[in-house]
């Protein structure tokens, strides 16, 4: 009796977008023409990709959703799939169909294989060397110290120069205060006796005997 058995991995987890699906069979007919097929979903409704082989000629065909090639290698065929996106995870089914000669026989419903595509994130971080910068000030210190230098000259020659004037002022009040009066006197009750302003007053006590 012609019969064709399938196994197939339970799981396959995808982390990098591309997945290899193999698909071992056993074939104890006569057949010399056959087809492969990958199918997705429980219903197996969607045809992701099929090869087709004989004795002297191999050819394949992906669905235009799908990236995917079948390669044939003795008792099994690899299914190749790359780019694959989250929402392709799903249960995927092989089909092995033996076409001619007849009778025309294909496999048993198989367990299938369940293909779990994984969110891959790729974060490029670029190492780059932290620079400490001292902190620079805003006035450089040579100008710090010549504006300095500066302000004290000028303050010790306005100092210099007050003192100066303070001791000057200090002595033309002394000697103001030293000034006496050398102005001519009148003698007393004579007023009236044509004396000129600045005679001095006489003594005339002394001329009484």
């Amino acid at each position: 009796e012609n019969k064709i058995l399938v196994d197939q991995s339970p799981l396959l987890t995808v982390a990098h977008k591309n997945a290899t699906l193999v698909c071992n069979y056993t074939y104890n007919g006569t057949g010399k023409e056959f087809r492969a097929s990958l199918h997705k979903g429980t219903d197996r409704a969607v045809e992701v990709c099929f090869i087709l082989w004989n004795t002297t000629k191999i050819s394949s065909n992906s669905n235009k959703e799908f990236n995917c090639e079948g390669i044939h290698d003795k008792d099994k065929v690899i299914f190749n799939l790359w780019n694959m996106s989250v929402n392709q995870t799903d249960i995927y089914f092989c089909k092995i169909e033996a076409m001619y000669p007849p009778p025309y026989v294909y496999n048993e419903k198989s367990n299938g294989t369940v293909i779990h595509v994984k969110v891959f994130f790729v974060l490029f971080l670029e190492e780059t060397p932290m620079q400490i910068q001292e902190p620079q000030s805003a006035i450089p210190l040579w100008t710090m110290v010549t504006v300095t230098g500066v302000l004290a000259f000028y303050s010790m020659l306005i100092t210099a120069a007050f003192i100066n004037y303070w001791q000057k002022s200090k002595k033309n009040l002394y000697h103001q205060s030293d000034y006496m009066n050398m102005t001519p006197r009148h003698p007393p009750y004579q007023k009236n006796k044509g004396y000129p302003s600045y005679a001095p007053t006489r003594d005339y006590t002394a001329y009484r005997s």
